[in-house]
């Protein structure tokens, strides 16, 4: 059975910010369950302290390189669970995020929570997501 996706929106104002308020997958085969994604280099070094936007690139990527070991790209997610330790801050640079996320013509549903601290110091920003394919 083919994978089937619909969204879910009773309201229309959550599209114009770019996710939906729910979303259906029938037909799935598989799940990908990613674990938070921050700015850390490959042999896990956080990287760009101080500089969100930079955190936020690199944080994407990283959940791209995930996606992609499992076979998957952003085009999968279903969900996506955003923490930052500054809401402020990240709203200005957000728009990166979401175009990235309307290029792959997906609009997961999302959460963003403001936290004290993320596990690493220094780190502002993690992607949690979860794929179908």
């Amino acid at each position: 059975m083919a994978l089937e996706r619909a969204a879910v929106n009773p309201w229309t104002w959550s599209l114009e910010i770019g996710f939906n308020q729910g979303e259906t997958v029938s037909g799935q085969t598989r799940t990908l369950y990613c674990s938070g994604q921050t700015a850390m280099s490959d042999d896990g070094r956080p990287q760009h302290e101080g500089d969100m936007a930079a955190q936020l690139a690199l944080s994407i990527e990283n959940l791209e390189a995930v996606l992609a070991a499992a076979g998957m790209s952003l085009g999968n997610l279903v969900r996506l669970n955003v923490f930052t330790t500054d809401v402020d801050e990240l709203f200005p640079h957000y728009g990166m995020l979401a175009s990235r996320l309307g290029a792959a013509g997906v609009a997961p549903t999302t959460t963003m929570l403001g936290v004290t601290r993320l596990a690493v110091p220094g780190q502002m920003i993690e992607l949690e997501g979860t794929a179908v394919a």
